[in-house]
């Protein structure tokens, strides 16, 4: 089986490579240092320092090979400064065509989505729907379930 490419642009990549080496340099050491001091307060087997710094210890290697995959199987998209069609970094202005409701997204990198702040996945099925189209387009998003939806471009930034 191929491995899954993550297309993403120079500053997403780099962002992922300057936390993987914060996890692996930094973090990491600190861990070993907790779980260590841990160790030498005897029985583990009732210690939840330790526990808790083993659990944590899991959690770090496990975000580590996480970022390892993803920065190994990344395609770095060159910047793109045409505002004319949606492209990785586009700020997209969209209204809902049945209940006419406007929403702002920031089309990323499936490794630099925050829904909290709208920015969602080229690879998402809003994200799809709007890549490489241009204002005033309507776009048919397809949801996981089968039901669709229209929204219609009103600026990209």
């Amino acid at each position: 089986m191929a491995d899954q490419q993550f297309v993403m642009t120079k500053k997403n990549y780099d962002a992922l490579v300057a936390e993987l080496d914060n996890l692996v340099k930094v973090k990491r050491p600190e861990i070993i240092e907790r779980i260590a001091e841990a160790r030498s307060h005897g029985d583990l087997s009732e210690n939840a320092e330790y526990d808790a710094a083993r659990e944590e210890q899991r959690s770090n290697e496990g975000k580590i090979a996480e970022l390892e995959y993803q920065i190994k199987n990344a395609v770095i998209q060159g910047e793109i400064n045409d505002n004319s069609y949606v492209h990785l970094d586009s700020v997209v202005t969209v209204r809902d065509e049945e209940f006419g409701e406007e929403e702002v997204y920031t089309i990323t990198s499936v490794t630099d989505v925050d829904v909290m702040q709208n920015k969602i996945s080229s690879e998402s099925p809003v994200g799809s729907a709007l890549m490489k189209k241009k204002k005033g387009d309507v776009v048919t998003v397809v949801c996981p379930d089968g039901s669709s939806y229209k929204l219609k471009i009103l600026a990209i930034k």
